[in-house]
């Protein structure tokens, strides 16, 4: 499969696979959309807990949502019975918001193999597929980890930057940095959800809030983010880099530029939450 995405069908007709691994990436927390809730919990049958806000972040970093280290990473996939010869399928209770940092998480720590439900559970449920009560338990660790087969990581660590890079980037006419912060913060006009963030953007940023790639639940044709991109990105771009309120949803964008065939991609991982904070970086 060329493309980072799969369909709920695909999903279904596959979750007898034995190599297939379902990750449910779902936040507690959801900003900068309507949050989806429901009256009774439901998952993807075989389904397990991929916990972005409490472990597959580094909590020894100041940073909110940081990204997590190869070490994290590498004990976290190997409770999950993940290895070199799985298929991650990753999704989210929201359609698509949280599980694109889970799955670039997973492309940047060297993982080929990961995907993104479209849609996530909402076009699961949608098409009234079956559904399980709760997650599957992490059974698979003691084998993984007693075969020695735990995943290998191959950090890319291009993948994403911080601000020191970013900086140093701002001037440069190759590269497109964009915000995927609704347009009212990205121009100032609304507070930030955080205390003692600065309102405005990143200079040379341009705004392109996540909701305008997804389409109901799932994400925008190749072709329609083709032309979303045409508009907004420097022609010759040589690199993309992404950006939010804190690391989360700029990976919807990066999901959206790589559907639509781009590769040069970078996660500006501290994000408005870093840059909006330290009153030696510039804003607009």
């Amino acid at each position: 499969m060329t493309s980072p995405l799969v369909t709920a069908q695909w999903l279904e007709r596959h979750l007898d696979n034995d190599r297939l691994i379902v990750l449910d990436a779902s936040m507690e927390k959801v900003v900068g959309k309507p949050q989806i809730l429901y009256d009774t919990f439901s998952c993807i049958p075989g389904a397990k807990k991929l916990d972005l806000e409490n472990e597959l972040c580094d909590l020894t970093s100041k940073q909110i949502h940081a990204f997590p280290t190869a070490a994290q990473f590498i004990e976290i996939t190997s409770e999950l019975g993940i290895t070199q010869t799985s298929q991650v399928v990753i999704y989210d209770n929201q359609g698509i918001y949280s599980s694109p940092r889970a799955w670039w998480i997973f492309k940047v720590m060297g993982f080929d193999h990961v995907y993104v439900l479209d849609g996530g559970l909402p076009q699961w449920l949608a098409e009234g597929r079956v559904t399980a009560n709760r997650f599957s338990p992490s059974d698979l660790a003691d084998s993984v980890l007693e075969s020695g087969t735990e995943l290998k990581v191959n950090v890319q660590d291009t993948w994403v930057c911080d601000s020191t890079y970013l900086l140093n980037k701002l001037s440069d006419k190759d590269i497109s940095i964009f915000d995927a912060r609704g347009a009212k913060r990205f121009s100032g006009q609304a507070p930030e959800p955080r205390e003692g963030v600065r309102s405005g953007h990143i200079p040379n940023s341009v705004n392109l809030p996540f909701s305008q790639v997804l389409d109901g639940h799932g994400l925008k044709t190749a072709e329609e983010l083709q032309q979303i991109f045409a508009g907004l990105a420097n022609e010759q771009d040589t690199q993309r880099i992404f950006s939010c309120g804190s690391g989360i949803t700029a990976c919807i964008l990066i999901l959206a530029s790589v559907e639509a065939d781009y590769h040069h991609n970078v996660l500006y991982d501290g994000s408005w939450a870093q840059w909006g904070r330290d009153h030696k970086l510039p804003i607009e």
